[in-house]
């Protein structure tokens, strides 16, 4: 009897052992971005923001759930198919938990099929087409990251309310200009009725004359009456000062940028009062999360968080809280944890729509200062505007 009772007790403790150590397990996450190309820089703020929102949220010891975090990245070098394989790559060869990517919009709606095929969460940050948490979404999809209709009404909420006012878009011929664009029309006709499309103007992502988009914009708009405005639509290298070069005042007509990240916007110092909506800046969110952000990334970098280092941050806390209220990893778990859940970022309280996963949040109408101290020293706060003034449409199959 002893002699049992000895190879019980034995057994009970590999037991117990073997449950511990499943316990002790890394949190595995991969974090996929295009970090070669154009939109290199967006990518690098995306990983800067995701390892320090992971540092405050665990406390500087990155754990989590008595779980050693483990944080795998990968560039896809904004290749769809390269961003599919090494998606395939993560779930598989790396077994994550989950994982958060990536840059482009064209990369991500690629990955979205690899999430579902093999039943993990994929968080989108930083890619904005509306597709995603549209007709390409799937459940074990949700995104941190503003969609091109949140932009899009951002941007129509920063355009004159009253008066005969004519737009001009120029936006990158791809999913995210495209997709911009008709977002804008949408907005204006739910937001400003007096705020007309009068002309759209596409480009390779990759241009750097603007001559003739510029002047096919002008003739569009020259003759018009009220208020003629050029609204850009543009990720990476800005060709606000090309545009600005061929003198679109002489026309009477004025540009809106839209935000950007902060080297971009540093070419819209020489343009004070010039208006129009962002995600984020520094300067604009006042809560403790943001607090921490700007006040260490400033320490480390000597520059304050951008744009997207706060989307990036966003992410982390996403996945983090999820777990947390999922007790564990569990992809099911996961999803019932995520779907209405709220959580905390840089720019405030987020909650992820249960019906599309989409993360609603705020956005900023800015203004360009006259008297900015520094070159990071850019923009004024007009107004915060509320998620309860971008009405998103649902525009996914479930």
């Amino acid at each position: 009897m002893q002699r049992i009772t000895k190879t019980a007790a034995l057994a009970v403790a590999l037991i117990a052992g073997g449950a511990m150590t499943a316990q002790a397990a890394d949190l595995k996450i991969a974090l996929i971005a295009g970090k070669t190309g154009p939109l290199e820089a967006y990518a690098k703020q995306t990983e800067t923001g995701f390892m320090m929102g992971l540092e405050y949220m665990t406390k500087g010891t990155m754990t989590w759930q008595g779980r050693k975090i483990q944080v795998i990245v990968k560039d896809d070098q904004l290749k769809p198919d390269l961003g599919k394989s090494l998606l395939e790559q993560a779930y598989g060869d790396d077994e994550v938990d989950l994982a958060v990517g990536t840059t482009s919009s064209g990369v991500a709606l690629a990955m979205l099929p690899v999430a579902e095929e093999y039943k993990k969460i994929l968080i989108v940050e930083p890619a904005v087409a509306d597709a995603i948490t549209g007709e390409k979404w799937n459940k074990y999809v949700f995104r941190t990251s503003r969609n091109s209709t949140q932009d899009a009404y951002a941007g129509a909420a920063s355009f004159p309310k009253d008066g005969e006012v004519h737009i001009a878009t120029l936006a990158q011929d791809y999913a995210f200009g495209r997709d911009g664009v008709k977002a804008l029309k949408d907005a204006l006709a739910t937001l400003r009725p007096n705020v007309k499309v009068d002309f759209e103007e596409y480009a390779p992502t990759q241009t750097t004359d603007f001559t003739a988009s510029a002047q096919r914009m002008f003739d569009a708009l020259k003759d018009k009456k009220g208020r003629k405005i050029i609204a850009i639509i543009w990720a990476g290298p800005h060709p606000l000062p090309k545009i600005a070069d061929l003198k679109p005042e002489r026309y009477g007509i004025e540009i809106a940028p839209g935000g950007n990240i902060l080297p971009a916007m540093k070419l819209y110092k020489p343009y004070p009062g010039m208006e129009g909506a962002i995600y984020y800046y520094y300067d604009f969110p006042k809560n403790p999360m943001n607090d921490w952000l700007v006040k260490e990334h400033t320490k480390r970098f000597n520059s304050p968080p951008d744009f997207f280092t706060a989307g990036g941050m966003a992410a982390a806390s996403a996945a983090l809280t999820a777990i947390k209220r999922a007790g564990g990893s569990n992809t099911d778990k996961l999803i019932a944890a995520m779907e209405g859940m709220a959580f905390d970022t840089p720019k405030g309280t987020m909650i992820f729509r249960k019906d599309d996963h989409q993360a609603m949040q705020q956005m900023y109408h800015f203004r360009v200062k006259k008297d900015g101290k520094s070159d990071v020293d850019l923009l004024e706060l007009v107004e915060t505007i509320p998620e309860s003034a971008m009405p998103l449409p649902i525009r996914n199959k479930r």
